[in-house]
């Protein structure tokens, strides 16, 4: 709810309106002895700060989990001036506005989006934004076949196993071949990828951090992708470029991910964005829309759809993309997310992000019958491995009021062990020690039953 402190000028009108000279004589009715001598204040507290303590009152009434899922969408802190200029009327319709002429602030918005996106990703050039980052994902891959007149795409298996099945999906009926890499110690197999590299391969596919939260510099395997003519397509996560190596600094040549760790709420699992970043080489093969800079007639700087025809995606087969719009005011969201933290406070999340990960995972690797099976730096996520089976374990979690992470058995034959935990920025120490210490009896509690049976 807004609070619009009132001017001293408004609060003297209304006095004289009442027919009073000031507040005190307002309340002069009241007795001095009856009236409250202090509210008890405390110091004054920041705006993550007070939602904490309010979320902290409202579990007296109800029961409230802990978050630590993560798997490629993030709960992050969100300020609330997202809230308040997105939701203002003149960004109500979510339709792309093909009309310059009565879009101006739309289009300069997505203008700034994308130079946005280029700068936390360090690409040439970026669109106003796609679905999401399974679809972003999917369209860089036909962006890949294209450009390269190939037919076959390698994928890390260490790429959101999501983004894989729409990669499958949006190529089903495409003569191409996919070919999935297992995953060695939760990285990308380079060694097996070098070795099945040949003419007909268009592009290889990787994300960074992976979906087990390891970090990972691709820019050799990307060199050696270059000498044979296949592209770089790299899904990240962009809070994380607020630390890492950025795409184009590995030699990306598409970047690509998941837009709704800035500034827009999980909300159940969407509305979401995808966002996608090319070098300047390729800016005609992008999907979607286009935001661009201009002069009109009398010199006055202006902004438009650019690029691309309106009806591109009519052309089939030939179309750049059959996506024709964009996700508006996600984008907005994540410009003004972008804005209002700044190039320092960008940075400052990702730190956080980061340490707590890091401190988190230090401290649970302590826990008996717990290891972790990283073998690289994680960013906010990192795997668990269990002496059994880690849906268990979550559902046990669960019970303690923790959603403890993603049992990885969903995903992969060999991981039914294995825990994906994720720790952001708003997860506080006390939240991590009482994950640990609840985890912690689980593990023991598990060992007495194991010792229990034995000797029966």
């Amino acid at each position: 709810m807004s609070n619009t402190p009132h001017t001293p000028n408004e609060i003297n009108e209304m006095l004289k309106t009442i027919g009073v000279s000031s507040v005190e004589e307002l309340f002069s009715d009241i007795k001095p002895e009856l009236r409250a001598k202090s509210f008890n204040l405390k110091d004054g507290k920041s705006e993550f700060e007070v939602f904490e303590h309010l979320e902290n009152l409202s579990k007296k009434n109800s029961f409230r989990f802990v978050n630590f899922i993560g798997g490629g969408f993030y709960d992050h802190f969100i300020p609330s001036v997202v809230d308040a200029l997105s939701s203002r009327s003149e960004f109500y319709t979510n339709y792309t506005p093909y009309q310059a002429e009565c879009a101006q602030g739309t289009l300069q918005a997505l203008y700034e989006y994308q130079t946005a996106i280029c700068r936390i990703t360090g690409m040439d050039a970026a669109n106003a934004s796609l679905y999401d980052g399974g679809t972003a994902l999917a369209e860089a891959v036909l962006m890949a076949l294209r450009i390269t007149n190939r037919n076959k795409v390698i994928i890390d298996g260490s790429v959101h196993p999501f983004y894989r099945e729409i990669v499958h999906t949006y190529t089903a009926n495409l003569p191409c071949d996919i070919v999935e890499i297992n995953p060695v110690h939760y990285i990308m197999d380079t060694e097996k990828i070098k070795q099945i590299l040949d003419n007909e391969t268009a592009a290889i596919v990787f994300q960074n951090p992976n979906f087990f939260g390891s970090i990972y510099d691709y820019s050799d395997i990307v060199r050696t992708a270059h000498s044979n003519g296949i592209m770089t397509v790299a899904s990240v996560y962009p809070v994380s470029l607020g630390l890492l190596k950025t795409p184009f600094e590995m030699g990306v040549d598409i970047a690509t991910g998941e837009g709704q760790s800035m500034g827009n709420p999980l909300n159940f699992g969407g509305p979401y964005l995808g966002f996608i970043a090319t070098l300047k080489n390729y800016i005609r093969k992008l999907p979607g829309r286009i935001a661009g800079e201009t002069i009109d007639k009398d010199g006055k700087k202006g902004f438009v759809l650019t690029l691309q025809a309106r009806e591109q995606h009519i052309k089939r087969e030939r179309a750049t993309s059959n996506i024709c719009t964009n996700q508006n005011l996600c984008a907005l969201r994540a410009i003004i997310y972008l804005t209002s933290l700044g190039k320092q406070g960008f940075k400052e999340v990702a730190k956080q992000n980061y340490d707590k990960a890091n401190y988190a995972k230090e401290i649970l690797s302590e826990i008996n019958s717990v290891t972790i099976n990283n073998s690289q730096p994680i960013f906010n996520e990192f795997v668990l491995r269990f002496e059994s089976d880690a849906e268990e374990i979550y559902i046990k979690m669960l019970q303690k009021g923790f959603f403890a992470g993603i049992p990885l058995g969903k995903f992969y034959t060999d991981m039914e062990n294995d825990l994906l935990v994720c720790v952001t920025e708003k997860i506080k120490k006390d939240k991590i020690l009482a994950f640990r210490d609840a985890l912690q009896e689980i593990m023991e509690s598990n060992t007495h039953e194991l010792r229990t049976q034995k000797r029966k």
